[in-house]
């Protein structure tokens, strides 16, 4: 993934596969095809995965998938193996016509790879716009200049990001998608927020930014997505995002202060009482309803004890009364990734087991979130990261972050 991006981490448990259609379920715990039962209620397997499937150039994607980029075969054999029912892909670069993502599913999901499983086809996409690489026309990084190229461009876009769609979202489904009742919060302003977190400069303890810049900065790095699908479980709302990772920024903090509030506009969304601030691009405003069945999904680029990051915002999202309690995924290539990382193991505060990619000189983090709302039971869950020397092992380096799986079934019926 783009060296800006290199911090996003984990949830890891042992992986849990599906190894066919309707009732019939695969449990893994280091070998994904070593148990199975049938289950007589309906089941969800819902995933999320930072794919790091971009390119620095427009269009470079596409041409990475034309040219059999092994890296996306790797992801794509992952897939396979974990076959989720709903996916988020983080990190797929977006293009208005969709052709990179027609291509990842003909010639990569549906086609046999290495070290996965039967061809995998998702009949239904939510793919939309998102504001990485999109010009703001504004110096959003305090440098006195707007524009200009490489880096210095990517900082003043409404998103960091090197041209439009860069790093975007791709929500994968083998369930109908509701696409008239999505709902995309692209250009909801930050300071539209209540108790917004506006960085501020530390010498001086001023807004970073001027008046003029703040009152239009848009809150979401990429997007946040209302996505309901109809699966035989009920209606499911996907909630879908990616905030800005807390760092590659200065002292005032802003990259960290912008993930935070990207976090906590879940939280705010399914609160109780009226949130006529939070208004969607198409004028709709308010939250989620109460009574409505959702899953979080994302690469939400904060841990809740370990590396940067504002804590507070992730631990708020997990302990709001919407988000069904559960133990956080884990698996064996976490804990054998933490071991191999002296320099940050007497530093580490979380559980290593819980962690969703190895990053380097910060180590394994948790950083990749699958959370069913209550009206869910969970079955079982996973980060497909097997140990080292494992079979499937030769497949997880596509990209730096690991797959996250939960099973949920349904305790009641829901409704919106």
């Amino acid at each position: 993934m783009n060296p800006s991006f290199r911090l996003c981490a984990t949830l890891i448990v042992s992986a849990a596969l599906l190894a066919g259609a309707g009732c019939l379920r695969v449990k893994v715990h280091g070998d994904p095809h070593s148990y199975r039962e049938a289950m007589s209620e309906p089941e969800l397997r819902l995933a999320t995965y930072n794919v790091s499937l971009y390119s620095e150039q427009p269009g470079g994607l596409l041409r990475r998938l034309q040219a059999n980029d092994a890296e996306a075969r790797k992801v794509a054999a992952v897939l396979q193996r974990v076959r989720p029912d709903v996916v988020l892909l983080n990190e797929f670069d977006h293009d208005a016509e969709g052709r990179a993502a027609d291509l990842f599913q003909r010639g990569y999901l549906e086609a046999p790879q290495p070290g996965g499983g039967d061809p995998l086809q998702y009949r239904y996409r939510y793919f939309a716009p998102v504001n990485t690489g999109v010009p703001s026309g504004l110096d959003l990084d305090g440098d006195g200049g707007v524009g200009a190229e490489g880096r210095a461009r990517g900082n003043d876009a409404w998103g960091y990001g090197l041209h439009p769609g860069q790093y975007g979202m791709l929500l994968l489904s083998k369930y109908p998608i509701d696409h008239a009742a999505a709902r995309t919060f692209q250009r909801l302003r930050w300071a539209a927020m209540p108790g917004a977190r506006r960085p501020v400069d530390p010498v001086s303890g001023t807004p970073w930014h001027p008046d003029a810049v703040w009152a239009q900065l848009r809150l979401s790095s990429k997007s946040h997505w209302d996505v309901p699908v109809r699966t035989p479980a009920g209606r499911l709302h996907v909630l879908a995002s990616h905030p800005t990772p807390p760092v590659f920024d200065g002292p005032e903090d802003r990259n960290g202060a912008r993930n935070a509030d990207e976090i906590r506009l879940w939280s705010e969304y399914l609160s109780h009482g009226e949130r006529p601030w939070l208004c969607d691009d198409a004028g709709r405003c308010g939250g989620l309803e109460q009574a409505a069945r959702f899953v979080i999904l994302g690469d939400l680029n904060n841990d809740p004890a370990d590396g940067d990051g504002r804590h507070e915002a992730i631990l708020e999202l997990l302990r709001h009364p919407r988000v069904l309690p559960h133990a956080a995924p884990s698996s064996e290539g976490a804990v054998a990734a933490a071991r191999n990382a002296p320099a940050v193991a007497g530093m580490r505060r979380g559980d290593p087991a819980s962690a969703t990619g190895d990053f380097g000189p910060v180590g394994p983090l948790r950083l990749d979130y699958v959370l069913p709302s209550t009206g869910w039971a969970v079955v079982r869950s996973g980060v497909f990261w097997p140990a080292p020397g494992a079979p499937a092992a030769a497949i997880v380096d596509g990209t730096d972050h690991r797959l996250v799986w939960v099973d949920v079934r349904p305790l009641a019926v829901g409704t919106d």
